[in-house]
């Protein structure tokens, strides 16, 4: 102890920091046992070399979250080892770590809906919720199982810290005493730079959430590889939105044709009838299932599935995100998210051409409506930015008589008070519809407990009830004289729980119904070609004969010939190009892999066999990559070349 003064208190140091690899590899045990149906794993000694491997982001998001302690625990303070000093570093470190450990919890949840990792737009949407408190209770009551498994962790990380003790002395306040403490300031200081970064080679950048997937065998298992705080860390302060140079102007033009203009049809100025309905994945539907070949598949919306016979379906159809909000965006503006979301970047103040604006300029008036508190989801910032006349929220429908306890008012009642606010406008009009009930805690109003199946998973029953709710919509609707000049889109936002294996692969998540139907079926048939949100804002612009060019990264699903049937989606930390025969997974600067297009499971990488059909994909994608990015940044979100 003469020798080595602070000897001791290194050792107990190092002792509560190994604490936090233990609890930290517990949590992702957790987090494996209950997203284990969504994440594919070879057995027990493949799961250990997944936690092996994410031992080094444990250290990247441990030091960064215990940099005070560390520092107040080995700077030559003289009174480090007093009981009060000890005491004030007892609370630091818990009140950092347990912050940070409880997102690892939340995700044990979240996860199931999202299909990755929380990042710092997750905290984004949080933020637009002015419910938050209520948010927070039912999400205590439904999974109090997580709570208290977070309580239990935290009773034993306190337990087992209080075990080892520093044991009060006075040091001999001398030059060995500090030019030891400061050489052990520096050794310490460089060892925790090195596990910040993941390394100390210079060559290499700080490690970042795309390094997980170097150990994986398949795209899920890098979430188990991760730590939630260690996502949210490195996504606090990330600009993903960065202009690259991977292609031609020309051949962004050719490729691409992100300014469009068609001539198919004579100018008309039908209605325009904009369902956006929360959580009503494809898997859902048996209209859009036909083809599946899922065993003992049920689907829940028969009223759905009656519309889509008098209806131009899409069943091959994907969100282009994975929020709500990230659904607004592609299908009213045409403007998809990937890795971090268009409305959570620095960018989406500007002028953005989208259905509102180009409808508008045709005399059309505009409203969106969406049963929640007003400003929720950032669904009322955004409307004002895409210049919507009206917002309808819970504050216009002013009966909390019909509220659902949590999110907003009932989709019966809220989908009712759309018919009638419709039928007392001026045509033309254009009105979205976001629903509000398909959502957890998956509850249905109290009249109708037992009236729909409950299906496989939590949801089914609330997708009933709200399929219930559109077929009393259409029974009111076509009553109305605006009714028969109407063209109605249906989409969901994105999925949700899933049941059936086949949604549980990875190019099969995040797809969605979409639905155009109008009363004189003009339009009806199933297509199986690629689709997506980002479709919807060409394709209105195609039916209803709107003449001038605008700008659209999508394509009309009824007549374009330019640009062939494709999808383009952000999963597993990638980008996802779907055209074609093949689907290319492509990391922002190169193609990562190639798959079949019915490979959904990405089990078998064609990449050591590329052809020009894959050539042209990764071309297409870079087109795609660039355009977007040198738009958003550059406020082009217009018609300009």
């Amino acid at each position: 102890m003469k020798k080595y003064p602070r000897f001791e208190e290194y050792k107990v140091l190092f002792f509560r920091i190994l604490l936090a690899y233990v609890f930290y590899s517990v949590a992702r045990v957790f987090f494996f046992i209950y997203n284990s149906s969504l994440i594919k794993v070879d057995g027990v000694i493949d799961f250990l070399k997944l936690c092996y491997h994410g031992l080094v982001f444990d250290t990247t998001t441990i030091l960064y979250v215990n940099a005070l302690f560390i520092l107040f625990s080995i700077f030559p303070f003289v009174i480090n080892t007093r009981k009060g000093y000890q005491k004030v570093l007892f609370y630091l470190y818990f009140a950092t770590n347990f912050l940070a450990y409880a997102a690892n919890f939340i995700d044990f949840i979240y996860y199931r809906y999202t299909f990755s990792r929380s990042t710092r737009a997750s905290l984004d949407t949080l933020e637009n919720e002015e419910n938050k408190g209520l948010l927070l209770l039912n999400f205590l009551l439904n999974y109090w199982h997580v709570f208290l498994l977070f309580f239990i962790m935290a009773y034993g990380w306190i337990f087992l810290y209080k075990k080892i003790k520093i044991t009060h002395h006075h040091p001999k306040v001398n030059i060995p005493y500090f030019a030891f403490s400061i050489v052990n300031v520096l050794l310490i200081t460089t060892l925790c730079v090195g596990g910040i970064r993941g390394d100390f080679r210079k060559s290499t950048r700080p490690i970042n959430i795309l390094d997980a997937s170097r150990y994986t065998k398949n795209s899920a298992q890098a979430d188990v590889v991760l730590n939630t705080p260690f996502a949210i860390i490195r996504t606090w302060n990330a600009n993903t939105f960065k202009k690259v140079n991977l292609v031609s102007k020309a051949q962004v033009d050719r490729l691409l044709v992100p300014i469009k203009q068609y001539k198919n049809n004579p100018p008309t100025k039908p209605n325009v009838v904009i369902f956006i309905i929360e959580s009503f994945g494809r898997e859902y539907s048996g209209a859009f299932n036909k083809g599946t070949k899922i065993p003992n598949y049920e689907g829940y919306t028969p009223f759905v599935d009656s519309l889509a016979q008098h209806s131009l379906i899409f069943n091959n159809a994907y969100a282009n995100g994975w929020k709500s909000i990230h659904g607004v965006s592609s299908v009213i503006a045409g403007i998809p998210s990937f890795q971090n979301a268009f409305t959570s970047s620095p960018y989406p103040k500007q002028k953005i051409e989208s259905l509102v604006s180009t409808l508008e300029s045709q005399g059309y008036d505009t409203s969106f409506f969406h049963g929640a508190p007003n400003g929720s989801m950032g669904f009322l910032g955004f409307g004002n930015i895409l210049g919507y006349d009206h917002y309808y929220g819970k504050t216009e429908y002013n009966n909390d008589a019909d509220f659902d306890g949590v999110w907003g008012i009932w989709d019966e009642p809220f989908f009712q008070f759309f018919n009638k606010t419709l039928s007392q406008k001026k045509q033309p009009f254009m009105a979205t519809m976001f629903s509000v009930s398909s959502h957890e805690p998956y509850k249905v109003p109290e009249k109708y407990e037992g009236k729909f199946p409950k299906g496989k998973v939590d949801i089914n029953q609330c997708i009933g009830y709200t399929d219930m709710a559109l077929k009393r919509f259409f029974a009111a609707a076509k009553k109305e004289a605006w009714y028969k000049n109407t063209i109605f889109v249906l989409v969901a936002d994105h999925g949700n729980t899933i049941a059936y294996d086949e949604y549980k692969k990875e190019f099969n998540k995040h797809t969605v119904p979409i639905l155009f139907f109008s009363p004189d079926e003009k339009y009806v048939g199933v297509n199986s070609d690629w689709a997506q949100q980002i479709d919807i804002f060409p394709t209105i612009m195609d039916m209803i004969g709107y003449q001038k060019p605008f700008r659209s990264w999508g394509r009309s699903l009824i007549n374009d010939t330019q640009v062939a049937p494709f999808v383009i989606k952000y999963g597993s930390n990638m980008y996802q190009f779907m055209s074609g025969d093949y689907i290319c997974t492509f990391d922002g600067k190169k193609a990562t892999g190639f798959y079949d297009k019915n490979d959904k499971g990405m089990e078998h990488n064609l990449i050591a066999n590329r052809n020009a059909a894959m050539d042209v994909l990764e071309l297409r994608c870079k087109a795609f990559v660039q355009d977007y990015m040198e738009r958003v940044i550059d406020k082009r979100l217009t018609t300009v070349k």
